[in-house]
């Protein structure tokens, strides 16, 4: 069912950040920072692939994402919802129920037998396509799956987020160059101010935080 009606783009944001908080898929550790799969140290780090488990919020951030999109391209700009492998997969077909539009997904890779498919599920030529993820950082990983897409013949100028760390200025401008369109519910800076409120975290863990949203680079060049 296409949700009809939704707060605002504001109020979806700290509400989102909220429900990340409650079921503690939001984790800081400035002092013992996290190691990100290239390797570099960071103080947050954050687990969307648990929002599947909570039937009531997933419910709920997935109306939302389907009316961010819809407000921001349009009511019938897309023919087909492809989600990312893997955690894409859930949210893309979550988002194509409730859009009325038919799900796929892209794979990382091909899958190396058979007909060596990068898509699964039925994607045609011309057809207009929202790419679904759960989260994305600087964007890169994106370019891909699109590239992926585009070889079928389909278009593909929009992604659709959860989450959008929003803390590396190149990340909008990566995907721009590549032809397409952010859209996400929240960013670390919702979740902080949203951590703040709630009294999720104590105020030094939040101010270390901080420190590494506002300087990202160089917060990470300082441990390495």
């Amino acid at each position: 069912m296409i949700p009809t009606s939704y707060p605002s783009p504001e109020e979806m944001a700290r509400l989102t950040a909220r429900m990340l908080l409650e079921i503690k898929a939001v984790h800081f550790s400035p002092e013992e920072p996290f190691t990100l799969s290239s390797g570099l140290p960071s103080p947050t780090y954050i687990d969307c692939r648990k929002l599947i488990s909570f039937p009531r919020i997933r419910s709920t951030l997935m109306d939302f994402l389907t009316v961010t999109v819809m407000r921001n391209a349009g009511f019938e700009a897309f023919d087909n919802v492809a989600g990312g492998e893997t955690a894409g997969m859930p949210f893309g077909a979550l988002v194509a129920e409730r859009m009325g539009l038919p799900m796929t997904y892209v794979r990382k890779k091909p899958k190396g037998y058979g007909k060596n498919a990068r898509i699964e599920g039925v994607m045609t030529e011309g057809q207009r396509v929202l790419l679904v993820e759960d989260l994305t950082t600087d964007g890169g990983s994106k370019l891909s799956f699109v590239d992926a897409i585009r070889d079928t013949g389909a278009t593909c100028q929009d992604t659709a987020v959860i989450f959008y760390y929003d803390i590396f200025p190149e990340t909008e401008k990566t995907l721009g160059d590549h032809g397409v369109t952010l859209h996400h519910l929240c960013t670390w800076w919702d979740v902080l101010a949203e951590a703040r409120a709630s009294g999720a975290f104590d105020a030094a863990t939040l101010s270390g935080v901080e420190d590494f949203l506002n300087d990202p680079r160089g917060w990470q060049a300082a441990r390495t």
